[in-house]
């Protein structure tokens, strides 16, 4: 059967009428358009795609019951080893994971299969229904698992556990579930709604989710060691690091973390009808170029800014952040300047943002680690009119309750260190995963660890009662 080149066209908001507005940009595929790319499949038996999957979803097998038209079969082959597919088909980085590994795509001229599109469209067929299936529940154990962080790797680690019977608790810092996914990512990527369908099926499996609850503040490390059989730390990293460079106290100076947990969190994008209001910049400048950056300078667009500049110091071509998100930036009006990092602020006699002061930069030959460094070309600066910069340069672990225990190993970046394999800390019985252990990282990445580490919670705890 000859394969058609190219994905199946997924429908978008035009990008006139997107910026405008927060509701979710990409609008999924039909019934008809979901057959039509899984007939794209070549159902490899090595299936190479599934090793691009860092939690293993049997990606053939999936993709041939869609074909079948067997859209209910096709979401359970998922949840057997993902229940959060909704969000995965949305945000995870398949071109770089499963998309990077498929045959298809390694045919001459030929895309690659949509994987995550086919993903979300099962869950989003699913989630219609008046009552969606739930996936079943292993014989009902009397031990208890604490998880700590209600983000993805929390919620995998959550879901695997429940599933295998074990009476299993999430305590969430903030005021809603879903870690990053609900105070990182922008509505019109990730609508809200569907985090919170997600979470209820894991909470229909019995976990018990506790928000406004910091361990290692309202409740100590140690009681959670006394009251559960094992511990699981999924806390992310949610500490914004800055330039630190001369005007960094301006107003008009965000954190992309501060700017987006505004935005998404609390919705100040609605203010005054929510509480939380946020700076309106008209002219934005976003600090890097990451996937963070694409959605703070896409969200400032959404609130009114009439320009918005990403500025980066290396090129397009070591852009972090998706080539779909930039692609849709681009769309929106978005503009690029590769090659150059800000290095003072400049504001006027009320303390307010009014320039940023950039160099030029250039790249080095390729080091011992094959990356090119960065630096400035002498006397290249230039300046950009702003009254809102975005730093979106990354995040480091929350202190608060790595602190609180004194013999938790760390790694020489302030992170947890961790088995790779097992995910087990340096303490016996307690277990980690996601960005808190590998610093700022993919969604599915953190799911990936969540997995390992609820399949080693859960021979630690067999082993314990033998």
């Amino acid at each position: 059967m000859k394969i058609s080149p190219n994905k199946t066209p997924m429908k978008e908001q035009s990008p006139e009428l997107r910026k405008q507005n927060f509701s979710e940009v990409a609008l999924g595929y039909t019934p008809e358009e979901a057959i039509m790319e899984a007939q794209r499949c070549m159902q490899c038996k090595n299936a190479p795609c599934i090793k691009g999957c860092p939690v293993g979803i049997d990606i053939p097998s999936f993709i041939l019951l869609i074909r079948k038209g067997k859209f209910d079969k096709a979401l359970e082959k998922i949840q057997e080893t993902n229940l959060l597919p909704a969000i995965c088909g949305r945000v995870c980085p398949q071109e770089k994971q499963c998309e990077a590994f498929c045959t298809v795509g390694k045919i001459k001229g030929h895309e690659p299969v949509a994987i995550g599109r086919l993903e979300r469209f099962v869950a989003d067929w699913e989630a219609q229904k008046d009552n969606p299936k739930m996936p079943e529940i292993i014989e009902r154990k009397n031990k208890k698992i604490a998880i700590v962080g209600s983000g993805p790797a929390g919620l995998t680690c959550a879901s695997y556990l429940a599933k295998k019977g074990y009476r299993v608790v999430v305590f969430e810092a903030l005021h809603e579930f879903g870690g990053v996914l609900t105070y990182g990512i922008p509505e019109f990527r990730l609508p809200k709604a569907i985090v919170k369908r997600e979470i209820d099926m894991i909470k229909a499996l019995g976990v018990e989710l506790i928000k406004d609850v910091v361990v290692g503040n309202t409740i100590t490390f140690e009681e959670l060691r006394r009251d559960f059989d094992a511990i699981f730390i999924g806390t992310g990293a949610g500490v914004p690091k800055f330039l630190g460079i001369k005007g960094t106290n301006l107003i008009g100076i965000y954190s992309a973390n501060e700017f987006l947990t505004r935005i998404n969190l609390m919705k100040a994008y609605k203010f005054p009808e929510y509480d939380t209001p946020v700076l309106r910049g008209e002219k934005v400048v976003v600090v890097g170029a990451g996937n963070v950056a694409m959605d703070a300078a896409r969200s400032a667009l959404r609130i009114g800014a009439k320009e918005v500049t990403v500025i980066y110091r290396r090129t397009v071509k070591e852009m972090p952040a998706r080539i779909e998100e930039y692609h849709h930036a681009v769309e929106e009006g978005v503009k690029f300047i590769w090659l150059s990092t800000p290095v003072e602020y400049l504001g006027d006699e009320e303390g307010k943002l009014r320039k940023v002061k950039c160099i030029r930069m250039k790249l080095t030959e390729p080091d011992e680690s094959g990356r090119r460094r960065p630096v400035p070309i002498e006397n290249s600066e230039f300046l950009l009119e702003a009254d809102l910069v975005i730093e979106a340069i990354g995040q480091g672990p929350n202190k608060i309750l790595l602190n609180s225990i004194p013999d938790l190993e760390l790694n020489s970046r302030g992170y947890i260190k961790v088995d790779p394999e097992t995910m087990q800390t340096s303490i016996p019985g307690v277990y980690a995963g996601g960005d808190i252990v590998t610093g700022a990282a993919t969604v599915i990445e953190a799911m990936g660890a969540g997995k390992r580490a609820a399949l080693a919670i859960d021979n630690f705890l067999r082993n314990d009662s033998q």
